[in-house]
């Protein structure tokens, strides 16, 4: 007795849309529709009868086959296309048997199901990706004006704003839907043969078209046959066979690796800011605890963290598969099948929760303005600096801010209480308005401008 992978151990994907658009079933969906896009193609360049791509069509639905079954039989051969094959041979009627799979590889359709796997599943990625881009522009909007801390190598470094933030999540959001965009429009199909040639396409062919390929026109038959492929399935018309150029995988490994990490960073600015100490943003879809029942746990979060996490390495495999010998490798093309999958799972559930998690984020704006006061000014010493610079030179306005800001943290002082003291001592300084110059929310620069600027982006 077997258990289907459930799941049970991938919350970030459980449920999700492309949970379902990459499980067991729809792979087999997907070659059997490669494998019924092939016939009905080879019907249209009247290399098989009308007849025959119709039937074939007709038989070619997942549920009219074992899935386990087929996944044990394509251990004698390596790959699942072979059995099945043979079952779709079988099951369509005796007149169209000879034009299953006719003049085709394993590779061709495997890879061509990929590519409608990939394809059907970025579909949804998108729109989760819109959804979540619209909610980040709401926030980033909202909280233009709303001043924070800004924080680099982990400690307080000048004031921003919330909606700056907001901006640079949504950046890379819509950085991450043009490149899925782009690279779902360039999804191919793969039709090459044995070995790329495309010759057994000229073998099955009537005499006439065999003639033809004597002087060339035939070539040109059989590259009618790849476009009307590609159109039946709604893929990209290579220019090549692919079976040993991995361009179209690394480029959609590089773009699903790239969506994980865009949403990964928003995911890392909630983690961090949802600290119970810092208490700037928190989830409304919060998640419990077995132990804890005060826990309020930003799950959302904490998935798509996890799925950033893992998509680099997935990547990785999928570029080391670059690497492939002849003109089909063994173990290149099927070391990609998994990390493939898992890829396009992990990004489907990270988008999914990139939307939940931007719809339910709460800000917190009081929590933001305290903690904007934690150095006590210290926050805005860069702005100081400029000031004192001006007036007394950059070494000597450093030899002071450094002075006072010791003498703040040691004796837990308000840094512009300090600093009257030092204008005491420095004449150059006096007439400053140190209420003005140490008020954190006066100095944002120009992060409004800059959250406008990139809220015109569509």
């Amino acid at each position: 007795m077997y258990e289907s992978d459930a799941g049970l151990l991938a919350p970030g994907r459980a449920g999700s849309p492309a949970e379902a658009t990459t499980g067991d079933s729809a792979f087999l969906q997907a070659m059997l529709d490669a494998e019924a896009a092939l016939t009905r193609a080879q019907s249209a360049c009247g290399l098989a009868p009308a007849d025959a791509g119709r039937a074939v069509t007709e038989t070619a639905d997942a549920d009219r086959f074992d899935v386990r079954d087929l996944a044990l039989r394509a251990r004698s051969g390596g790959n699942p296309v072979i059995p099945l094959v043979a079952d779709l041979t079988a099951a369509v009627p005796e007149d169209a048997r000879p034009y299953v799979h006719r003049g085709a590889t394993s590779q061709d359709i495997l890879d061509t199901a990929a590519m409608l796997v990939a394809s059907r599943t970025l579909a949804t990625v998108l729109d989760d990706l819109e959804r979540a881009a619209g909610e980040v522009t709401r926030h980033a909007t909202t909280h233009r004006d709303t001043q924070m801390a800004g924080r680099t190598l982990t400690q307080h470094a000048v004031p921003t704003t919330f909606g700056l933030k907001a901006a640079g999540w949504r950046a890379l959001i819509l950085d991450a839907r043009d490149r899925l965009t782009a690279v779902r429009a360039s999804l191919p199909a793969q039709l090459g043969g044995a070995a790329g040639t495309l010759a057994a396409f000229s073998a099955f062919s009537t005499p006439s078209v065999a003639q033809e390929d004597a002087d060339g026109r035939g070539e040109a038959d059989l590259l009618a046959l790849v476009a009307a492929y590609a159109r039946e399935l709604g893929l990209a018309e290579p220019v090549l066979p692919w079976h040993t150029l991995r361009t179209p995988i690394a480029d959609l490994a590089g773009a699903l690796a790239f969506t994980a990490g865009a949403l990964g960073k928003m995911a890392a600015d909630v983690l961090t800011l949802s600290r119970t100490e810092i208490g700037e943003v928190e989830e409304e879809e919060w998640g419990g605890s077995s132990a804890l029942p005060h826990k309020a746990n930003p799950v959302h979060a904490t998935l798509i963290a996890a799925a950033a996490r893992r998509a680099p390495g997935l990547a990785a495999t999928l570029y080391g598969s670059l690497t492939a010998e002849d003109e089909r490798p063994a173990g290149a093309w099927h070391a990609e099948w998994e990390p493939l999958r898992d890829l396009l799972r992990l990004v489907g559930g990270a988008a999914r929760d990139g939307a939940a998690l931007a719809a339910g984020l709460r800000v917190v704006p009081y929590a933001m303005r305290e903690n904007l006061q934690l150095t006590d000014g210290l926050i805005v010493s860069e702005r100081l600096a400029a000031v004192f610079a001006g007036r007394i030179g950059r070494a000597r306005a450093r030899e002071v801010l450094s002075g006072a800001a010791d003498r703040a943290r040691s004796e837990t002082a308000d840094l512009s209480d300090v600093l009257f003291d030092v204008l005491r001592e420095e004449p150059e300084l006096a007439g400053l308005d140190l209420a003005e110059l140490t008020d954190p929310t006066r100095y944002t620069g120009s992060a409004g401008l800059l959250t406008d600027r990139a809220l015109e982006r569509r």
